[in-house]
């Protein structure tokens, strides 16, 4: 059984069409788990409606290892909120996964809105920096997919990181487990920080917690203030 995984906080807008295009694959074998940070919307009533499984989650980090230890599946797929999954890429995911091996991996990212221009911005900021140097750094966003075991052995994530979490995560797992870049289908991602907070501010603060996160340790401390839940 896959175990899929989803950290929240007043998602109600992102999380129907998420978990809708999950009831919508060809992959039936799967449970879905919310945890959630208190939501003040109808995240939870969205939730309820799809049969997801419910716990009380918190930052990010939290709300990942809460839904890991309620899960019942071997393997974990953590999807961020402002994710989508398009149309049988779940089967595809799992059929490579398992095909090259893997213990840990991420995909590659494609905008919500269709867009030369938001396409090629993202594939700049994420896809091509991913593609080229995630086999030396080991990074990824919005989907992980990794075998319960890999995932108790290095301990879940750590809780006390506010940014980059993940970050810290892959690199960790990926000293113990076999880590790649899934190339069989894209997931769509939600552009709503960047459009928010501004292209080259939120991308350059990405990047210097990026670096941060590799030469001093991970982030601890609000110095990025990072707040989850914030953008809308």
């Amino acid at each position: 059984m896959l175990s899929i995984i989803i950290p929240t906080l007043n998602e109600e807008k992102h999380l129907f069409l998420l978990l809708k295009s999950i009831c919508g694959q060809d992959f039936k074998d799967y449970e879905i788990i919310v945890a959630d940070a208190g939501s003040q919307d109808k995240t939870l009533k969205i939730a309820q409606s799809f049969g997801c499984r419910l716990v009380k989650g918190g930052l990010p980090a939290r709300g990942r290892n809460e839904g890991a230890k309620a899960a019942r599946g071997d393997l974990f797929l953590f999807l961020d909120a402002d994710t989508l999954l398009d149309s049988g890429s779940l089967k595809k995911f799992l059929e490579e996964f398992q095909a090259r091996n893997l213990e840990i991996a991420t995909c590659l990212l494609k905008p919500f809105k269709k867009s030369c221009l938001r396409n090629t911005l993202a594939n700049f900021f994420y896809n091509f920096p991913l593609l080229t140097f995630g086999k030396i750094f080991h990074f990824g966003a919005g989907f992980f997919l990794v075998k319960r075991s890999l995932h108790q052995k290095i301990g879940g994530f750590d809780e006390k990181i506010r940014l980059l979490e993940d970050v810290v995560y892959f690199r960790k797992a990926s000293k113990f487990g076999r880590f790649g870049v899934l190339k069989s289908a894209k997931i769509f991602f939600s552009l709503r920080r960047f459009e928010e907070e501004g292209w080259i501010k939120t991308y350059l603060k990405i990047l210097c917690a990026f670096c941060y996160t590799i030469l001093v340790g991970p982030i601890e401390s609000d110095i990025f203030q990072y707040h989850f839940g914030r953008h809308r």
